[in-house]
């Protein structure tokens, strides 16, 4: 389903944003009855609390969007947005409130729209929202539909949603922005291209389930930028494999590859400045007889050896080979986003992505494009003592360090060994474990709208 605005419409329903400093006098300008209606259902102006007002007929004339304490704000986000699951089926538009409160309210509108519907058909029958005035509707149209994009890719499970079918989405996707082109190369090529880390990982699947690196490029002017997403199409942890209770929800482990394609359409559908280059190794890392294998020493792209410890530790050896290749173009900026590591969980829940970067500059840019644009981020060091520890010794990397403590850094410092240019490096989750206003449960984009938000300072647009 793709959300989008209601087209204007005179017999609209009147919807008020209201704040608890603002009830009194918002009740006192509705008429008797609806104001007794009001009291009587004891609406208080709480985060989200949604009320429908009757006319004489018993037909809504107006709606009533409670916005909560600043407290009760600085503790949520889109808090407002529920209302677009709480009222009655119709089409609303928001009459009054702060510019930054409708923005807001727009966009958690058509986020909490979204319904994963290819499987189950879904109510029709939902709350619509008018384009509110003043606000920039093109863009927060464009964010909300490349936001389920994401979702759409990470909510289909792996049976449908292969290292193919993910090629296939991100070549549709090209197709349907104009100036973008894609390329795929695909199984025993990549060892062709000197691609040997994708390859080994991916070599065990079926031959319709073959690795491939995917390619979009877009933009002939402005600074270069280069995002590298995490494919893994579905993660058995391979040779080492994962416990059922920890290989449930490995459908999403190609969440870093659906963020990065999601923005990528935000990047090219508002025309940024740039030249834009996205790629993503899609694998399935698989049992079988050709499967890679603990204490494999595997050569890179860059050249680099890595000493297999752990094979359920792949995602790192994916972007290895892909984050070699793009600094082969000197850009001026990379950005990877990775499920990479049960670590990030760990040191910040599900709902923080933590990022990386050696850039005090760009570190503070995303940090306030996040708390602007309610999209939080929290930054994580690369720590460069904890360096010996991926240095097994036998090779010049270990992809699964021993010790169990800093996974997230140890992982991260992994991939920048392969980087030459600036670089950021997102450890995100992807999946939102229950359902919170704007973001039903199931997948979920994270840090995708604070980047589209930094990229002017992180890239001098």
């Amino acid at each position: 389903m793709i959300p989008n605005f209601a087209p204007a419409n005179e017999a609209a329903i009147p919807l008020t944003l209201v704040r608890p400093t603002e009830l009194e006098a918002t009740l006192a300008a509705l008429d008797p009855a609806q104001q007794a209606w009001a009291r009587s259902q004891g609406f208080a102006a709480k985060p989200g609390e949604s009320l429908a007002l009757p006319g004489p007929d018993g037909n809504i004339t107006q709606a009533l969007v409670g916005l909560g304490s600043d407290e009760a704000r600085r503790r949520g986000r889109f808090l407002a947005a529920s209302a677009a699951s709480r009222l009655p089926a119709g089409t609303y538009h928001i009459t009054s409130g702060d510019p930054a409160d409708i923005t807001e309210t727009a966009l958690g509108w058509l986020l909490e729209s979204y319904r994963f519907d290819r499987y189950r058909k879904q109510d029709a029958a939902r709350a619509s929202l008018v384009a509110p005035d003043g606000i920039d509707v093109p863009r927060l149209r464009t964010i909300a539909q490349s936001e389920c994009l994401t979702r759409d890719l990470i909510n289909t499970p792996a049976s449908d949603m292969g290292p193919a079918e993910l090629a296939a989405a991100a070549l549709a996707l090209a197709d349907s922005l104009p100036g973008c082109t894609a390329h795929v190369i695909t199984g025993d090529d990549l060892l062709t291209a000197n691609f040997p880390m994708i390859h080994a990982v991916g070599r065990a699947a079926a031959p319709h389930r073959a690795p491939r690196l995917i390619e979009l490029t877009w933009g002939t002017t402005g600074p270069a930028l280069t995002l590298v997403g995490k494919g893994v199409c579905f993660d058995t942890g391979g040779l080492d494999i994962k416990p059922a209770s920890s290989m449930g929800l490995m459908k999403k482990d190609m969440g870093g590859a659906a963020t990065v394609l999601g923005l990528a359409r935000m990047i090219i559908e508002l025309r940024l400045p740039l030249r834009l280059r996205v790629l993503i190794p899609a694998v399935e890392n698989a049992i079988g007889s050709d499967a890679f294998r603990p204490q494999d020493i595997l050569t890179s792209r860059k050249g680099l050896t890595v000493e297999i410890n752990n094979t359920d530790a792949e995602g790192r050896l994916v972007l290895a080979d892909a984050l070699a290749l793009a600094s082969e173009a000197d850009p001026a900026l990379i950005i990877s986003m990775a499920t990479l590591t049960g670590a990030a969980r760990v040191a910040v829940g599900p709902d923080l992505a933590p990022f990386f970067t050696d850039d005090d500059g760009a570190a503070a840019a995303l940090s306030a494009s996040a708390a602007r644009v309610a999209d939080p981020v929290w930054r994580l060091p690369f720590h460069t003592p904890y360096e010996a520890q991926i240095e097994p010794g036998l090779a010049d990397l270990d992809n699964a360090p021993s010790g169990g403590m800093a996974g997230a850094i140890t992982a991260a410092l992994f991939l920048r060994r392969f980087v030459t240019a600036p670089y950021i490096h997102f450890d995100i989750y992807g999946w939102q474990t229950s359902a919170a206003p704007a973001r039903p449960k199931g997948g979920v984009g994270q840090g995708a709208r604070a980047i589209l938000d930094a990229l002017p300072a992180l890239l001098k647009l």
